[in-house]
C-alpha cells in the first residue's frame, strides 16, 4: 500500500472538520480515501478522474463489501475530489512508490503513461493488456530511477530485462511480457529506435502439458459443487469457455431452439458459436427463470439494471434495464455508481467461482491442480478422444491458430490396431 503525503491528509482532515465530520468516521473516511489511491496507482487509473471512482467501487463489490461500507467509501471519495475543486493550493496526488520512500511523478512520464494508455485504446486492445503494459513501464521507469523518457536507450531494456531474470527470477512468460511492454512503450508512444535487441535473450518457455481431468473426475467435482456454482462448471466444460467468457454470458447469448451458445468479444475480441449440451438444458431454463424474476424485483425497487459495455449505454438509454441484457449468473448484492447516485447488478465474480471450486476439489479428493482451465482442457482433450476433428475443436475453441489446439494431443494416449512390439522383433 502506497503511503500518502501527510500534506494531503492536512488538507483532507480540514475539509472534514469544515463539514463536522465526528473523528470515528473521518478515521474511516481516511482509511477509505487511501485505498482508493491505492486501487488507481495500482490499476493506472487517474486519481482526479471521476471515472475512477466507478472502478472502485466495483472492486469493492468483488470484494463482499456490505452495501453500509460502499456508502461509506463513495461518501469518502467524494470529499476528495471537492477537496480537489477547491481552488485552493493542495498536493499532487500522484506518489509512486520505490525501494525508498515516495518519489513525485514527472510530468513527462505522466505524458508517456497518457500515450501509452491511448495508444492502447486505439488498437482495442484489452483492460488486462493496458494494466499489465502499465504495471511492466511503471516498473521500468522506477528501474531508471525516473530519468527523462527522451534520455531512455536500448541499453535501458537491456539492464531492465537482465535485472529481471537475474535478481528477481521472474518466468519466462513474465519475462517476455515486459520485453513485449516496453518494446511497445518505445515504438508507438516514444517514438524512440528500440536498437538491437539480438543480444538480448528471450526466456524460452517450457512446454506445458495441460491438467486434464476424466469424465468420472469431473461428476466427482460436480457432486460437491452447490450453485451456481455446478452450473458454471457444466458450461466451463460443456461448452469449453475460459472463465471469464462464461462470467460474461448475457440471456441474449443463449438460444435455445437451436442448441447454441454464442460467444460475443472473446479473446482477442472474435466471437464464436459452440453446441449446447442438451443435457443441462432444463438448468439452463431454471437459471434463466430466476434471472427473470431477479430483474423484475429490481426493476420495481427502482435500481438502475445492469452493467453494459462501452458506449452502449449512451446510444441506448434503457439498455441497462432490457431483460436480454441481464448477465445470466448475476452477482448476490448490488453495486453502488457514486456519480449517478444508483444501485446496479454484476456478473458474478471469478473469484468465488475459485474459490468454490477449490473446495470441491479439497471435498472429492482429486490430486490433480485444478482450476476452472482445467475443464477447457478436458473439454477439448475428451473431443480429441472422441475422434473430433483437430480443426472442428480449433474452432470451438476460439484459437487463431491450430498449432495452439495441437497440444491437446499430448493428452490422448496413442493407440493402434496393432499390439505394441519392438522393432527389434519385426
Amino acid at each position: 500500500m502506497i503511503n500518502i503525503p501527510p500534506a494531503l491528509f492536512t488538507k483532507y482532515t480540514l475539509l472534514l472538520n469544515k463539514k463536522s465530520v465526528t473523528v470515528t468516521v473521518q478515521n474511516n473516511y481516511k482509511k477509505w480515501l487511501r485505498y482508493y489511491l491505492d486501487f488507481c496507482h495500482k490499476y493506472c487509473h487517474r486519481y482526479a478522474d471521476r471515472e475512477s471512482l466507478k472502478h472502485f467501487m466495483i472492486k469493492l463489490h468483488e470484494k463482499n463489501q456490505p452495501l453500509s461500507m460502499q456508502e461509506e467509501a463513495a461518501k469518502a471519495v467524494g470529499f476528495y475530489y471537492e477537496m480537489l475543486d477547491d481552488p485552493a493550493p493542495h498536493p499532487h496526488p500522484a506518489p509512486l512508490p520505490d525501494g525508498e520512500g515516495i518519489k513525485t511523478q514527472s510530468v513527462e512520464w505522466h505524458k508517456v503513461h497518457e500515450g501509452l494508455s491511448a495508444e492502447i485504446k486505439v488498437r482495442h486492445y484489452s483492460q488486462k493488456t493496458l494494466r499489465a503494459y502499465s504495471i511492466w513501464v511503471r516498473k521500468f521507469q522506477q528501474f531508471t530511477k525516473n530519468k527523462a523518457p527522451t534520455e531512455l536507450y536500448s541499453s535501458d531494456v537491456k539492464d531492465f530485462i537482465r535485472f529481471l531474470a537475474v535478481e528477481c527470477r521472474v518466468s519466462a512468460s513474465s519475462q517476455n511480457q515486459a520485453f513485449n511492454a516496453l518494446l511497445f512503450l518505445y515504438r508507438h508512444v516514444l517514438k524512440a529506435d528500440f536498437g538491437d535487441q539480438s543480444d538480448n535473450v528471450r526466456a524460452k518457455r517450457t512446454r506445458y502439458i495441460p491438467v486434464v481431468l476424466s469424465r468420472d473426475e469431473v461428476n466427482f467435482v460436480l457432486d460437491n459443487l452447490d450453485y451456481p456454482y455446478d452450473l458454471v462448471v457444466k458450461i466451463l466444460y460443456g461448452c469449453g469457455l475460459r472463465l471469464f467468457e462464461c462470467m460474461k454470458l448475457r440471456l441474449h447469448n443463449f438460444n435455445l431452439e437451436a442448441g447454441i451458445l454464442t460467444i460475443h468479444d472473446g479473446k482477442g475480441k472474435k466471437d464464436r458459436t459452440v453446441p449446447l449440451p442438451k443435457s443441462i438444458v432444463q438448468d439452463i431454463r431454471k437459471q434463466l427463470s430466476h434471472v427473470m424474476e431477479l430483474h423484475e424485483k429490481d426493476l420495481s425497487n427502482g435500481y438502475a439494471g445492469t452493467f453494459v459495455d462501452g458506449l452502449l449505454e449512451k446510444k441506448y438509454k434503457n439498455i441497462g434495464k432490457e431483460l436480454i441484457w441481464q448477465w445470466f449468473f448475476p452477482a448476490k448484492t448490488l453495486t453502488l455508481v457514486p456519480e449517478e447516485g444508483e444501485y446496479r447488478r454484476y456478473h458474478l465474480h471469478e473469484s468465488h467461482v475459485n474459490k468454490a471450486l477449490r473446495r470441491a476439489v479439497r471435498k472429492a479428493k482429486i490430486l490433480k491442480r485444478v482450476s476452472s482451465h482445467t475443464f477447457r482442457h478436458s473439454f477439448a482433450t475428451h473431443l480429441l478422444q472422441a475422434n473430433y476433428d483437430i480443426r472442428t475443436i480449433q474452432e470451438m475453441l476460439g484459437h487463431g491458430d491450430v498449432r495452439t489446439t495441437m497440444i491437446y494431443t499430448h493428452c490422448v494416449p496413442s493407440k493402434t490396431v496393432k499390439e505394441a512390439k519392438s522393432p527389434l522383433d519385426f
